[in-house]
């Protein structure tokens, strides 16, 4: 009877040491994401003004929209972050002022909108090992109106601790 009792209590407390040790091994595991998280934000911002000339140039040079010459892309200062469902990958999204001009001989030359500024989103990417971009613009939506409509593909990084 006796050893039925301690058997009992060392298997309870065997458990109870499992089930401590899974929500530290839980809580420190968070606490190295948030940490990783935080490096990749930082690295974002030192190598932001790189990363936005980047963007230009790319966006600029993809031939979109049609018709329409790059000429201005204005960042603001914000950034919003955000993983992608699928793979995990990390996303900044950055609101985006854009003048374009026609492209000369083009189909849009006689339109008087061309020079009108447009708000977009600029997307950066994290491949893992260091930030890019591919030139990707989200037209006519600003980074949170963007996370909304592609929440089905984004999950936004809550920015609170």
């Amino acid at each position: 009877m006796m050893n039925t009792f301690i058997y009992v209590a060392l298997a309870t407390l065997a458990l109870a040491g499992l089930g401590l040790f899974m929500s530290i091994r839980r809580g420190i595991s968070r606490r190295q994401i948030r940490l990783l998280l935080d490096q990749r934000r930082l690295i974002f911002m030192e190598n932001r003004e790189s990363l936005e000339e980047l963007f230009f140039q790319l966006a600029a040079s993809s031939g979109k929209p049609r018709g329409l010459d790059w000429v201005r892309c204005d960042f603001e200062t914000g950034v919003v972050f955000a993983r992608d469902r699928q793979n995990g990958q990390l996303r900044a999204l950055v609101s985006v002022t854009i003048q374009f001009e026609a492209t000369e001989g083009g189909d849009m030359e006689d339109v008087e909108a061309v020079g009108n500024l447009r708000a977009a989103t600029a997307v950066f990417l994290h491949n893992g090992s260091q930030w890019s971009t591919e030139g990707r613009t989200i037209y006519n939506l600003d980074p949170g109106e963007a996370l909304e409509h592609f929440s089905q593909e984004l999950e936004p990084i809550d920015e609170a601790r």
